[in-house]
């Protein structure tokens, strides 16, 4: 198993620190993953289980996976602000692991639920190397298109967004879905087939930058 260096740091945001969690490979990375967690007001933190496992398969892939804390949620100031501030604070990490890492290096914008949806306010405003998309907050937040490449993975019976949604806003994009039959909104018993099936999308279908 590739040696995990755990890193933690705060980051200036528009509204206070925002606690943040690296996962750092041993060698050079080949890009920036930022990984958003589900809806602090229901509980999400960076210590999410799906968030876990989406920043463990980029690590293992060779990025620097980024996880962080929502404005208001554990060591991060501030309060909810509906995925208005919360993109200002992705943003603002993003900027300091860039300093940090390499600003040249590619960037992964990956989230879970309310994370989706802050993710692709982020993908207005730069262009990633690509989206991995996990439980699509679809009809609860006004999600946007992604560009086409974009994985997302859904499952059959989640309780809190149906799958029904999701299709209904991927139909127009013609955008594929990976759906997990039997599976919930939290992936339980389900993290060790994530974490496959994201490193099998993106090593069939490796990026540009990606090794």
């Amino acid at each position: 198993m590739t040696p995990n260096t755990l890193r933690r740091s705060t980051v200036a945001g528009a509204v206070g620190p925002i606690e943040t969690v690296h996962n750092v490979p041993p060698t050079p990375p080949i890009g920036i993953a930022l990984v958003a967690h589900p809806n602090p007001v229901q509980g999400g933190t960076l210590d999410n289980k799906v968030v876990q496992t989406l920043a463990k398969t980029f690590f293992a892939l060779g990025y620097v996976a980024v996880r962080f804390n929502f404005r208001g949620v554990g060591g991060s100031a501030g309060r909810f602000d509906n995925g208005i501030g919360e993109t200002d604070d992705a943003l603002a990490v993003l900027a300091a692991a860039r300093a940090t890492y390499g600003e040249a290096l590619p960037v992964v914008l990956a989230g879970f639920s309310f994370g989706t949806f802050v993710q692709t306010r982020v993908a207005a405003r730069i262009t990633p190397q690509r989206m991995v998309l996990v439980g699509p907050a679809v009809g609860r937040f006004p999600v946007g298109d992604v560009p086409a490449d974009t994985i997302v993975i859904h499952g059959e019976v989640d309780e809190v967004v149906p799958l029904a949604d999701v299709f209904a806003w991927a139909r127009p994009q013609e955008l594929p879905i990976v759906v997990f039959p039997g599976c919930g909104h939290f992936f339980h018993g389900r993290l060790p087939q994530l974490a496959r099936t994201v490193t099998g999308m993106w090593q069939c279908e490796a990026p540009a930058g990606a090794v």
